[in-house]
C-alpha cells in the first residue's frame, strides 16, 4: 500500500516529462567516446520534455576541472533573463566512457547522461533514463548541435538513430534559437 502512496506522490513531478510503463530502455551508446574532443559548447536544438527547460537559446558548456570532473554550464533565456544551472558530471566506468553521470546539486545522487552518438563537431545525442521500481521510468532525450541551426538532415539522422534504439519521441520538440544573443 505504501508504494500505491508513493507512487501517486512522484505521478505530479514527471507530468512534465516523458513517463512510460516498464523500466528504461538501454540503448548502446558511443563507442571509444571521447570526453577531450566533446568539451566545449553545444546547442539544444530538440528534445523530450524536461521541467527544468522551458525557456529559449538553450545550451550546455563542458569543461574539464582540475580534480578530473566535468563542469556542465546550462543556461537559457527565460521569463526575459538569463538563467544559468551549474553541475558536475563524472565518467563512471572508463570502459564505457560514454556513460556519464551527472547532477546538479549536493543532494542529489548523480543521474544518467548517456551519449548515444556524436561526430564531435556537427552533433551528438544525449539519452537519460530514471527508473521507478521497474513498473515505470521517466526518460529525457536531447540532439544537441555546435550550431544553433544544424542542418535539417542532421536533425533526422538523429531522430533515426533514437528511434531504432527504442526510444518513443512522439513528445519530442524542437528549442527555439531564434533571436539569441551571439546568433
Amino acid at each position: 500500500m505504501s508504494s500505491l502512496y508513493l507512487l501517486l506522490l512522484l505521478l505530479p513531478l514527471v507530468a512534465a516529462q516523458t513517463f512510460h510503463w516498464g523500466p528504461c530502455n538501454t540503448p548502446k551508446v558511443q563507442p571509444g567516446f571521447n570526453l577531450q574532443q566533446y568539451l566545449g559548447r553545444w546547442y539544444e536544438i530538440e528534445k523530450l520534455p524536461a521541467s527544468f527547460e522551458r525557456g529559449k537559446c538553450i545550451e550546455a558548456n563542458y569543461s574539464l576541472r582540475k580534480d578530473g570532473t566535468i563542469r556542465v554550464l546550462n543556461s537559457q533565456f527565460d521569463q526575459g533573463k538569463r538563467r544559468t544551472g551549474e553541475g558536475t558530471a563524472v565518467v563512471r566506468d572508463l570502459t564505457e566512457a560514454a556513460k556519464l553521470g551527472v547532477s546538479f546539486s549536493y543532494f542529489t545522487p548523480y543521474s544518467p547522461y548517456w551519449v548515444l552518438s556524436t561526430d564531435y563537431t556537427s552533433f551528438t545525442i544525449v539519452y537519460s533514463c530514471n527508473d521507478f521500481f521497474r513498473l515505470f521510468h521517466v526518460d529525457f532525450a536531447w540532439i544537441l548541435s555546435r550550431s544553433r541551426f544544424p542542418p535539417r538532415e542532421t536533425v533526422q539522422h538523429a531522430k533515426d538513430l533514437m528511434t531504432s534504439e527504442g526510444i518513443d519521441l512522439t513528445r519530442m520538440k524542437a528549442t527555439d534559437q531564434t533571436g539569441c544573443k551571439d546568433e
